[in-house]
């Protein structure tokens, strides 16, 4: 087995239970790493036998566009659709991360572990 990470994806988006925050938007981050069996694209040496993460990275891009109340929804949203993509991948786990989040205090992040 290996597991893939994917760390510190930076993206702008429209989540947030605030109206503003879904109109103005703001950064997340998402971490996001997984498991599968590898053996087939270690001994071919052959990425099409490989989960492609630049495709991974896509996925989880479109899911960003699609705005949420809940940094939760968003981050079970790219798990599903993960798994649903390549189902050889198991074990996968998200990390989403709200920057700044508009609660009236200073705050780095507010994040979400799937």
């Amino acid at each position: 087995m290996a597991r893939i990470s994917i760390n510190n994806m930076r993206f702008y988006a429209h989540h947030g239970c605030f109206e503003e925050e879904r109109k103005i938007g703001t950064w997340f981050t998402v971490d996001a790493s997984f498991e599968y069996d590898a053996s087939q694209a270690v001994a071919t040496d052959d990425v099409l036998q490989a989960v492609n993460y630049a495709s991974v990275y896509q996925l989880i891009a479109k899911e960003m566009k699609t705005p949420s109340h809940l940094i939760e929804t968003v981050a079970v949203r790219i798990r599903d659709s993960l798994s649903s993509a390549f189902p050889q991948i198991t074990d996968i786990r998200i990390r989403l991360s709200k920057l700044r989040p508009p609660i009236g205090g200073e705050i780095e992040s507010v994040s979400v572990e799937i």
